[in-house]
């Protein structure tokens, strides 16, 4: 007799392998992890060579997703890709952001390449290396402005005001003090010849290039009229200058001066809080100045309240060189009438800067705010600027005299002070 299956019996399933592929799926399973790594493959590939890919295959692939991409970013990709001839993309990225900056118009903002970054950040004992004078340009070469002690050139008899006319067998005569500098410089322990132009006669001398450091803060003591005067001397606002300059206050304080000089020529800034330490030596109290930057509050910056030399006659020295951080000490002396300035009027500089750096290894050191003066004048040639500070006597410089006219006129201005006030 048959036998009967039964009605709404279900077969019993094969039993699950945890743990194991059988024999049989796994060709199937490695034919398909064998296609998913040469698809992979292939499409790396061409991602990086979006060129051999066939046009229809471009245009709707890869031209879609560069619509989705920073116009910067495109134009790269494009011009990497398709331009005629091989490029180097760093450079091209490097002109690229030059030119950003540069359409600023800004004149104190700039790029910082890789490389340039890169040393200006390192102490490398390689760094070009000077024979410590103070230099500007000349129509016939450059002018020697001051000689450092125990430089190169103070051990070759160089002095202020002579006209450096070659460097080697190269006239320097029409160009610029950029590049007469770097011919100066080199690594140290190395030689640089120098033609000198001195009473119409021409000398030539030899220097070995030695790493010299200018100080930053000096004094001393002069005599005019009778009246004894503090020269201070302040060549730049880096870390620790206002302490510095205190010291040396107290220094000619203690030799008994009647009356201060501050001389902030060929003085091109630097730290804001060092130019508030510095002005609230003079200043007793009251706003130094304020600072602005884009989407922030502004900001008040006062005199310490510690002054050392609140009021001894006081004058301050400055030329078209005295910028920034020594244009806000001097504006402060004169807004709050606490000195006389002498000299010419001053470079113009009403913004600050950031170095901010870049993930390709540059940086970027731009403008990002703007300060003002205590009677809330920017000091800037832009938009509602006045263009730098005006003395309030006129001293300019006069080169073919052989003397500081400026300093003289300086020391007249103080001494007549002094003399006032004994009646």
């Amino acid at each position: 007799m048959p036998t009967r299956r039964r009605v709404g019996t279900r077969r019993p399933r094969p039993r699950l392998e945890t743990g194991r592929v059988t024999r049989r799926r796994w060709p199937l399973l490695g034919a398909g992890l064998v296609t998913a790594i040469i698809v992979l493959l292939v499409g790396i590939w061409l991602g990086g060579h979006p060129g051999d890919l066939p046009a229809p295959l471009r245009s709707s692939v890869f031209e879609r997703h560069a619509k989705n991409q920073p116009a910067t970013e495109q134009a790269l990709d494009l011009l990497s890709s398709r331009f005629f001839r091989p490029i180097d993309r760093a450079k091209l990225t490097d002109v690229g952001l030059a030119k950003m900056v540069q359409s600023l118009n800004d004149p104190y903002s700039r790029y910082i390449d890789p490389a340039s970054h890169q040393a200006s950040e390192s102490e490398n004992d390689e760094q070009p290396v000077g024979i410590g004078i103070g230099i500007k340009a000349d129509p016939k070469g450059l002018r020697v402005l001051d000689v450092l002690e125990h430089s190169p050139a103070a051990g070759a008899g160089l002095t202020r005001d002579d006209l450096i006319v070659k460097v080697g067998s190269t006239s320097l005569a029409g160009h610029d003090e950029t590049f007469a500098a770097d011919l100066i410089r080199g690594r140290a322990g190395t030689t640089v010849t120098l033609t000198i132009l001195r009473d119409d006669t021409e000398h030539q001398v030899e220097l070995k290039r030695a790493r010299t450091e200018r100080p930053i803060v000096s004094d001393r003591m002069l005599r005019h009229d009778n009246v004894h005067i503090g020269y201070l001397r302040l060549t730049g606002f880096p870390e620790g200058s206002g302490e510095e300059l205190q010291a040396a206050t107290q220094t000619v304080l203690h030799e008994h001066a009647q009356a201060l000089i501050l001389d902030l020529r060929q003085n091109g800034g630097g730290l804001i809080r060092e130019a508030i330490t510095v002005a609230s030596i003079f200043i007793e109290h009251g706003m130094i100045m304020t600072a602005v930057e884009r989407g922030q509050p502004r900001r008040v910056y006062d005199a310490h309240g510690d002054a050392i030399a609140p009021r001894l006659p006081l004058v301050v020295l400055v030329d078209h060189r005295t910028a920034s951080s020594a244009e806000i000490v001097t504006a402060a002396l004169q807004d709050h009438d606490r000195a006389k300035v002498v000299g010419t009027r001053t470079h113009g500089k009403g913004v600050f800067q950031l170095t901010l750096p870049l993930s390709n290894g540059g940086a970027l050191d731009i403008s990002i705010g703007e300060f003002f003066t205590p009677d809330g004048h920017n000091l800037g040639d832009g938009e509602g600027g006045s263009g730098g500070i005006a003395p309030n006597i006129d001293a300019p410089e006069n080169s073919d005299t052989g003397t500081d006219e400026a300093l003289a006129v300086a020391e007249r201005t103080v001494a007549a002070e002094v003399n006032d006030r004994r009646g």
